[in-house]
């Protein structure tokens, strides 16, 4: 059965987020939420909960290359839990390393765009990457599915 998926690029200062399918094994950007005020951020992640209607929430958790946490790795467990405890979904937690460095790469790799004047600018220029590297911690949920190894 094919599940709408939510995945967050977890930071200090600002959350990714992006909508996955378990069928089409897609996932694409979605926004970014700020993490302050906290009141504020809820209320953000209840109404993407609410538009998107997603079966199950994927969280990115940072580690070292050898496997040890990073110093957020633990905040980013904390918000698994508080997801899962506001919106009554499963929360998988995904092991990933660079996923903010891999969007500055893709985004870098795009030609660029021309804007009114005609000049040529990057794409989204100067703006944070941080929904797109919760696109590619879906993809990186959704490609271990497929392949039967756990991403965590």
């Amino acid at each position: 059965m094919a599940e709408t998926l939510l995945g967050f690029d977890f930071g200090t200062r600002r959350i990714g987020v992006a909508v996955g399918n378990t069928l089409t094994e897609s996932a694409r950007a979605l926004c970014i939420v700020a993490c302050e005020p906290v009141a504020d951020r809820w209320t953000a992640i209840a109404a993407l909960v609410a538009e998107w209607q997603p079966q199950r929430l994927v969280v990115g958790r940072p580690r070292h290359p050898d496997g040890a946490p990073l110093p957020v790795s633990a905040r980013c467990e904390r918000f698994a839990r508080q997801l899962e405890g506001r919106f009554g979904l499963p929360v998988e937690l995904v092991d990933e390393n660079f996923s903010s460095i891999e969007a500055r790469a893709q985004r870098a790799a795009t030609p660029p765009l021309a804007d009114a004047q005609g000049r040529g600018r990057g794409r989204n220029a100067g703006e944070p990457v941080d929904a797109e590297a919760a696109a590619i911690i879906l993809r990186q949920y959704l490609s271990s599915r497929r392949s039967g190894h756990p991403a965590r």
